[in-house]
């Protein structure tokens, strides 16, 4: 799942989160495109009630501007995807960098925070399927 808000980073963290799945064998079924990491629990709770899906990656970057709003919509989107993570059993990933970052920052963390973001739904997942063994 990737933000269209600030695609300029957002759109190179899909490249690289593509990247890394292929390496990894994994099989991307759906790229769910939102306007913003505020708006990805609804559409991430849709995804996880596909018996089709395993695990979601979402991607976004929350660049600090005047006043506190990044850090509350990065807070309250890292909760609601926690929640829907737990509710439904399947691992969702916070490939989200941010708040508090500047533009520079935000480049500066495309590789590793998209890398880390499929590595680590892919890593639950299978740490998933060994406990229910």
């Amino acid at each position: 799942m990737v933000a269209e808000f600030n695609q300029k980073i957002t759109s190179r963290m899909y490249d690289v989160a593509l990247e890394t799945a292929k390496k990894l064998n994994l099989d991307v079924i759906h790229t769910s495109n939102v306007p913003g990491i505020f708006d990805m629990p609804l559409v991430i709770d849709k995804l996880l009630q596909r018996s089709d899906v395993d695990a979601v990656v979402t991607l976004g970057a929350v660049i600090k501007g005047q006043t506190k709003h990044d850090e509350v919509i990065a807070h309250s989107t890292a909760r609601n995807i926690a929640k829907l993570s737990v509710k439904h059993q399947k691992p969702v990933s916070l490939g989200i960098s941010g708040p508090g970052m500047q533009v520079r920052q935000a480049y500066a963390r495309i590789r590793p925070v998209s890398e880390n973001a499929v590595n680590a739904v892919f890593k639950v997942h299978n740490e998933i399927k060994e406990i229910e063994k």
